[in-house]
This record gives C-alpha cells, sequence and structure tokens, in this order.
C-alpha cells in the first residue's frame, strides 16, 4: 500500500469518526450547544480540555520552534503550562461558582453595564480569531503534505470538517469529538517520539532519551547536537537567551493569555458541580503533560535528525565538526522525505553556489561569515518552515508508513479540536451575549441557535481567508492572539473576582487601554489587521521598543490594563453594595449549580 493510501485510511477513518460523534451527539437546545448539557464527567471533561488546549500550536509548532531556537524557545512550554495552573487555581472555579458560561456574561454582569460586555465581546472575538488563523495554518501544514494537496486546499478542507461537526454539534458534538481527537494526537505524538527516542539513545522514553547518550557517537544527545549546529555557525541548542527582560515579559504573557482564554474556560461549565471542575482541571493537566514533557524531546531529536540528513559525516563519532560541515549531501541524493514536502512549497532549496549539494547554516552569522566563504558557501540553500518538523519526523527518521499516517491524523485532529473550541466561543459570544443580552432578548430558542450556527458559519470563513496569509509559523501566531487576550480579558476577570472595589467604569478603561496599547504594537511590527506590507516598522530586535517582541507585549498591556483600571476605580464611584456582596459569595466556590442565562 502507498503511503498517500495509508494517510488517506487513517486521516479518512478519524473523520469518519468525528463527524459521526458529531452527528450522535448533535445539540438539540441551547443549553446542549453551548455547555453539553452540563452532565459531563469530570475525567471526560479535563480529555476533552486537553485536547481543546493543545492545539496545532502545541502538536505540530511548539517543538519545531523548540528544534530551530532550542532552549530560547522553551518560553512557549513554560507560558502555557504555567498559565493553564492560574486558569485552573484563581479562575475556572470562581467562574463556575458565579453561573455565566461565557466570558461576556460574566464581565457584563460583575460590572453591572452593557458597554463592559460589549467591550469583553470586541476582546474575546479579536483574540479568538487570532488564535484559529494559528489553527488553520497548522491544519494547512498537514493536509497540505499528508493529502497531497495545495497548502490553501488544505486550509479549505480543514474548515469543511471544522463546519461539519462544530457548527451541528455545539459543545455537546465538540466535547465527545474532542474526547476521540486527544487520544488521536497523544497517540500520534508519542508512538514517533518513542520510535525516534530508541533510534538515537536505545532509551523508549523521549523526555529521559534526550539527557541519554546518542548511540552512533557515544556522547551525550544534547552535547552531541550543540557541536553539530555550532559546526554551522549557529548559537547551542542550549545557550542561555540575552535579552532576559523579553524572555520574562513572553512567558509571562502566555500565562495570562491562558487564562485569559475564552474557549478552555467554558469547558469548566460543561460538569455538574464546583467541584467538578476542579476535578477536571486536575485530569486536564495530567493529559497536557504526557505530550508537553514529550515536546522538548521531539524538538531536540527532529533538529539533530535534520542536521546529520543535510551533513551524513556529522552523524557518527566525529573529532573534527568543522571538517565534517564541508560536505553536505547532494541535492540529487536527497531523501525522499525533502522531495515529498518540496511539493508542498514548506521545503525550498536554492542552489546559490552552483555546486549541486544543499548548503544548511546560519548564513546571518558574522562570526561564521569567513569559515562560509573559505567553504564557497554564498548562503542558506535550504528553508524549512518550522511548522513540518513534527510531521516530518517519522519521514526523516525512517520510521514504517503506518506511524506517518497516523501522525497525519493527530496533526489534523490538534488543529481541529481547538479550532472548534474557539468558534464556539466566537458563536456564543455573537448569538448569546450580543443578539440575545443585548439586541434581542424575546428571540427564540431556535433563533438563537440559528444565529449561532451563521455566527459560527461566518467565523469559520473569516479564519480560512486569515489562514491563508498568516502573521507567522502557527506557535508565533497563536502566542498573538494570547498576548491580546492576556492583556484585555485576563485582568478583568481576576479584578471581577478578586477586587470588590472594581468598577464598571475602571473595567471598561481597563480593557479598552490594555487591547489598543497591545494592538497598536503589534500591528506596527507585524501590519494594521495583519495584512502583508503595512508594517509602520521592520520585526526585527533592533526596533523593538526596549527589545520587547510584539509576541511579548500581552504581558505589558496587562500591566496598562490593571493600572488604568485601579487608578479609573479609586476616583469613581464604588460599585453597589449587591456587586460587592455577589463578589464575596464568588470566592467561596461551594453551593453552585448549573450554567444560566441560556
Amino acid at each position: 500500500m502507498s503511503q498517500f493510501a495509508i494517510n488517506i485510511l487513517f486521516v479518512g477513518a478519524s473523520f469518519a469518526l468525528y463527524i459521526g460523534i458529531a452527528i450522535w451527539a448533535r445539540a438539540g437546545s441551547t443549553k446542549d450547544f453551548y455547555v453539553a448539557g452540563g452532565g459531563v464527567h469530570p475525567i471526560t471533561n479535563g480529555m476533552a480540555t486537553a485536547a481543546d488546549w493543545m492545539s496545532a500550536a502545541s502538536f505540530i509548532s511548539m517543538a519545531g520552534l523548540l528544534a530551530s531556537g532550542g532552549y530560547a524557545n522553551s518560553t512557549f512550554l513554560m507560558g502555557w503550562t504555567g498559565g493553564y495552573v492560574i486558569l485552573a487555581m484563581l479562575l475556572a472555579p470562581y467562574l463556575r461558582k458565579f453561573g455565566k458560561f461565557t466570558v461576556p456574561d460574566f464581565i457584563g454582569d460583575r460590572f453591572y453595564s452593557n458597554t463592559a460586555r460589549l467591550v469583553a465581546i470586541i476582546c474575546l472575538i479579536v483574540a479568538s480569531v487570532t488564535y484559529v488563523i494559528g489553527q488553520m495554518t497548522g491544519a494547512g501544514v498537514a493536509f497540505s503534505r499528508f493529502l497531497e494537496v495545495s497548502n490553501t486546499w488544505g486550509i479549505w478542507l480543514a474548515a469543511l470538517i471544522v463546519f461539519l461537526y462544530a457548527v451541528f454539534g455545539g459543545m455537546k458534538g465538540i466535547t465527545y469529538t474532542q474526547v476521540a481527537q486527544y487520544v488521536v494526537l497523544i497517540i500520534a505524538y508519542t508512538i514517533p517520539a518513542i520510535f525516534i527516542a530508541m533510534q538515537l539513545t536505545g532509551n523508549p522514553i523521549p523526555m529521559f532519551g534526550m539527557f541519554s547518550t546518542h548511540t552512533e557517537s557515544g556522547v551525550p544527545l544534547l552535547e552531541k547536537l550543540d557541536s553539530v549546529v555550532n559546526a554551522l555557525g549557529f548559537r547551542d541548542y542550549t545557550a542561555d537567551v540575552d535579552n532576559k527582560l523579553n524572555m520574562v515579559l513572553f512567558t509571562l504573557s502566555l500565562m495570562v493569555g491562558t487564562a485569559g482564554l475564552p474557549h478552555v474556560i467554558i469547558r469548566f461549565f460543561t460538569v455538574p458541580k464546583v467541584a467538578d471542575a476542579r476535578w477536571s482541571a486536575g485530569w486536564a493537566l495530567v493529559f497536557i503533560a504526557l505530550l508537553y514533557l514529550t515536546a522538548p524531546a521531539v524538538g531536540s531529536m527532529a533538529r539533530l535528525n535534520l542536521m546529520t540528513t543535510i551533513y551524513p559525516e556529522m552523524a557518527g563519532d566525529v573529532e573534527d565538526y568543522s571538517e565534517a560541515a564541508q560536505e553536505p549531501i547532494l541535492y540529487a541524493d536527497r531523501p525522499d522525505w525533502i522531495r515529498t514536502w518540496e511539493e508542498t512549497g514548506l521545503i525550498t532549496f536554492n542552489d546559490l553556489n552552483d555546486d549541486g549539494r544543499i548548503q544548511l547554516y546560519n548564513a546571518g552569522s558574522e562570526d561564521f561569515a569567513p569559515i562560509a566563504a573559505e567553504n564557497g558557501w554564498e548562503g542558506n540553500e535550504l528553508d524549512v518552515n518550522n511548522d513540518i518538523l513534527v510531521l516530518a519526523n517519522p519521514e526523516i527518521a525512517n520510521l514504517p508508513g503506518w506511524v506517518i499516517g497516523l501522525i497525519a491524523a493527530g496533526g489534523i485532529a490538534a488543529a481541529l479540536s481547538t479550532a472548534a473550541g474557539l468558534l464556539l466561543a466566537i458563536s456564543s459570544a455573537i448569538s448569546h451575549d450580543l443578539i440575545k443580552t443585548m439586541i434581542n432578548p424575546k428571540i427564540s430558542e431556535k433563533g438563537e441557535m440559528l444565529a449561532a450556527r451563521i455566527s459560527m458559519a461566518g467565523a469559520i470563513l473569516l479564519a480560512t481567508y486569515l489562514g491563508l496569509n498568516p502573521p507567522g509559523f502557527a506557535a508565533q501566531t497563536v502566542a498573538l492572539a494570547f498576548g491580546i487576550a492576556g492583556a484585555s480579558l485576563f485582568p478583568a476577570l481576576m479584578m471581577g473576582i478578586f477586587s470588590k472595589r472594581m468598577n464598571n467604569v475602571g473595567a471598561v478603561a481597563g480593557m479598552l487601554s490594555g487591547l489598543i496599547a497591545t494592538l497598536l504594537y503589534i500591528f506596527t511590527y507585524l501590519g494594521w489587521f495583519f495584512i502583508p506590507e503595512t508594517n509602520m516598522l521592520a520585526n526585527t530586535p533592533d526596533n523593538w521598543i526596549f527589545g520587547i517582541s510584539p509576541l511579548s507585549f500581552g504581558a505589558v498591556g496587562a500591566i496598562i490594563n490593571f493600572a488604568v483600571a485601579f487608578t479609573v476605580s479609586s476616583v469613581t464611584q464604588a460599585p453597589p453594595q449587591e456587586i460587592q456582596d455577589l463578589v464575596e459569595s464568588v470566592r467561596y466556590p461551594k453551593g453552585a449549580g448549573g450554567a444560566v442565562a441560556h
């Protein structure tokens, strides 16, 4: 059986499973559509939450960024994990006690203001749409390679599948679909990792294999990787970062953004009571850890496999790595996996010095420039998209065809599961918070369901269009979404729970200040509304204010939000006594009933 047929078999079977589940669990009411009826078991919800959480950025792009940047990009891992802990401990049980199942609902009622509700809706939509762009980008990468279509067609196919099971199934269909998707993605991620760890180190546990001895050379794997990349002009894989401020702010931005993103918060309303919400959070952390503990090993092994594929003499016991780097493979002898990924456009080769060989090195390093000139190299000739490394890893390591088919299904499952959750959050904000609560309170349940489905379909079309021209790799685009959510929604949620003095004027001023400041900074470097060539400054460290990357500015936006909100609240009228009593009662997450205001 051909590899294409195997891919079709695995991906097709997973699609049939997802759509079948959506039909079986289709939403028959708004309660089914928004919170899956409120009766999901904590373990089931924990698994669905993990799938919702581990997006294309986690499955496809995070290990790719770790592979390309090494320790410096471990901020993605630290920020997302730490943020989930904040969400589980400081937000989820209290929001569940409040009983309103959407973020704008909580903010609108807690700050007794439809203006606050409207601002929260805008913040939610901007953050969620940006996040969905990253999912569509990742899905396009997976589809284009494994179904052998263009990246554009891959994104449209992903949109069609999400439409079929999310629009009709709502949260009920999405919940049980995400359970299936978690099983698919975790098996798809760990099995190739085990194979590759065994191949490179003889250790079957990837996270331990990363710190084991490289079998072929007899030196520790990370030491081997440092030697290989250093000989090609790259900094050591394990090297520390120069800009600690940017690293701290980026980690913090991911953490507060994690806690502010609405698609995970909604999941805590699908269980019967507050205790179940806490158990769901704990189980989700266990399920998430299975992938997150494996990702650094996958990234380091992918980087080593890639470099030793291009420079085969570096694979074994090497005395002089600089000498081994002088004989890269001939382009004509490139392995099949490079040929197949070239067809997607995600690997490109340009023979700058016409020697018929592939030079892959750090052409931007001034220190390495004399060595490159001495070798006759005129620039880096192989451009490898970071988002492909996890998906290509089984092919690079010559693993069996069924493993490649499995990781195809897993990569697509990761993108689709999070996309569905985000689209539901957008749909709920429009149909419930905007139309039902603010515009037409008398709308029928049937009319609200129709509005929810139409708004979700519109969000899919918008995200697909933007996904065709994303502002960065999947994980980079997702990081922007986290920054936007962290700068706008997270402070309002935290102050709404823990500050009785915070009033409606302060909350609105804070959310707008954080959102506008963050968007202006991002658009300055990445273009207005991410439209290519509309940026005012080049996105380079030299142009960043105090060396703060656009990906890191969400933390600054959150600080601005907190500062403005507290300042404005302190000089304006205190909230009504009943609101202060409500805040006091929410702090004790006992006695909560089901989610209300459907």
